[in-house]
């Protein structure tokens, strides 16, 4: 037998994260493995009734520094290290008394909590930078023809039942495996704290507080994200396409489907733009989307009246839509997203009733998502890539100035911070004709805010009288505001800041309008 596919005779294990670790070492334990472990690693495989043994036995040396040091050690790296087929290797380790090592299981100190935790001072977060670990980690992938590395619990199931398949040897092929994914574990280690480090000046004493500055931007962007799922196809289907998380367990990529088809590239670009309109609000809200747009958005006192609401807006256009809610969905709003064919509904939840609902539509895909804010927002360039914050500017009272001869009524105020909402997650150039809590006409991705203004107004369904207007941008020319008036808005809300803007508010004065600036613009390309 190859060294390769050889029985494993030993194993080291320390971990920080000790999921599923005391039935993997019992299952080890039960092939005949030693096992040698560190600290709290240790005490908790003892105390499981698992015999471990120091790994100062290993090393004839104790644990010191307040447990910086233990693992770097010659009998733990040498261990580790030399190659079994080879005869110098295999003389020097005998000579010196070193015994083979043939698996290491360690996954690392939580540094990316700890960065993220608010006000830790710079002596915590130097502390929890991890040294033995992936010393270990790297030696161990180095050495992969004979040692399996193992740093993530959910490959403890699968390494087990091969390990007991097999009489406690692993193959070649899993070896490389477990390798290629432990130098990814070192890289985006080494990654997150080089840009957690980058982010502080000179620290002058151990308890300063690292509060990075929210508007720093990295001098270099390290990305690392796992892949979680193939997709059939891209946006079309001559393109690949595969969906990658952050491993935060949180957000549209880390969402778990209950029912239907695979997602497709589409489906989850939709579902983040769903996803996404339904976040802005507290009250119940449901967003219908289609290509990444508003086809119709509403408020309601019950999740069920706010799907009706929104539905009513484009009743035509949300057939083969995707929705986003803000509350889990019950039984009586899934008997109303029951009668209409739609792709996807994403929500925070599912009552037991609206899951047997919709389990009568084997092709309705359900995902259930947990929030995730979002800092960044990236696009990519030939040549590189733009990053720019997320687009999370809530409007204060301060901002709202109304300036026009007649004021917004409360009801028009009401209905033009509603319509403000739902524009922003319109692509530019974007108008929303809008009652209080319900979208009535939207008109989206206009070369001309003139005929976004006139498709808004062409597509509604319910009556454009009595509504008002919101519009991403300032109006360049009163053409704008007039073709909103033709219509039969009466109050617009806008950001203002055009070089015509006497203009704009003159033809509004004129027609009656009232109009309030925001000096916030939401462009969305």
């Amino acid at each position: 037998m190859s060294s390769s596919s050889s029985r494993i005779q030993r194993a080291i294990l320390s971990v920080t994260d000790k999921t599923g670790l005391v039935d993997f070492a019992r299952q080890l334990s039960g092939l005949a493995i030693e096992l040698i472990s560190t600290g709290g690693t240790a005490k908790l495989l003892r105390d499981s009734g698992i015999a471990v043994k120091d790994i100062s036995d290993l090393t004839g040396f104790p644990e010191m520094l307040d447990g910086r040091v233990k693992t770097l050690h010659p009998k733990v790296h040498g261990g580790i290290l030399h190659r079994r087929e080879n005869p110098a290797h295999t003389a020097a380790v005998a000579q010196h008394g070193i015994q083979p090592i043939d698996m290491v299981v360690v996954n690392l100190y939580a540094f990316e909590k700890t960065a993220a935790k608010p006000g830790v001072t710079f002596e915590e977060l130097i502390e929890n930078i991890d040294i033995g670990g992936p010393s270990m980690i790297r030696s161990a992938a180095k050495n992969f023809q004979d040692v399996a590395v193992v740093t993530s619990p959910e490959d403890y199931p699968t390494i087990a039942d091969e390990l007991a398949r097999s009489s406690g040897a692993l193959s070649r092929a899993t070896k490389w495996r477990l390798a290629q994914k432990a130098f990814a574990t070192t890289a985006a280690y080494d990654s997150a704290i080089a840009s957690a480090l980058e982010t502080i000046s000179d620290p002058q004493t151990p308890d300063l507080r690292v509060t990075p500055a929210a508007d720093t931007f990295p001098q270099t962007l390290r990305l690392s994200f796992q892949k979680t799922l193939d997709l059939r196809y891209g946006e079309n289907p001559h393109q690949k396409a595969a969906m990658y998380s952050d491993g935060s367990r949180v957000g549209v990529a880390n969402a778990r489907q209950l029912q239907g088809k695979e997602l497709s590239y589409n489906n989850i670009v939709d579902l983040q733009a769903a996803w996404d309109l339904a976040q802005e609000f507290d009250e119940p809200v449901c967003a219908i989307i289609k290509h990444t747009n508003p086809a119709g958005t509403a408020t309601g006192k019950t999740l069920s009246e706010a799907y009706k609401r929104a539905l009513e807006c484009d009743p035509v256009s949300a057939f083969g839509g995707v929705i986003g809610v803000n509350r889990p969905i019950d039984g009586e709003t899934a008997e109303e997203m029951h009668k209409l064919f739609l792709e996807v509904i994403a929500a925070p939840g599912f009552d037991e009733a609206a899951k047997a609902k919709f389990a009568t539509k084997k092709n309705l895909r359900l995902v259930e998502v947990a929030a995730a804010s979002q800092k960044w927002l990236l696009k990519n360039v030939s040549g590189g890539i733009l990053l720019q914050d997320a687009d999370f500017r809530p409007l204060q009272d301060i901002d709202l100035k109304v300036i026009t001869q007649r004021a917004p009524t409360p009801e028009e105020i009401r209905a033009l911070l509603f319509a403000w909402k739902v524009c922003k997650h319109v692509k530019s150039n974007a108008i929303v004709y809008a009652r209080d809590g319900q979208t009535v006409g939207v008109g989206a991705g206009q070369m001309s805010r003139v005929d976004s203004a006139k498709i808004g107004a062409m597509k509604a369904q319910l009556p454009v009288k009595g509504t008002v207007a919101a519009s991403d941008a300032f109006f360049p020319f009163p053409d704008g505001v007039e073709e909103i008036a033709k219509a039969g808005a009466t109050a617009i809300i806008q950001p203002g800041g055009s070089q015509r803007d006497a203009e704009v508010i003159a033809a509004a004065d004129r027609l009656g309008l009232a109009m309030l600036f925001t000096g916030v613009r939401h462009f969305r390309h």
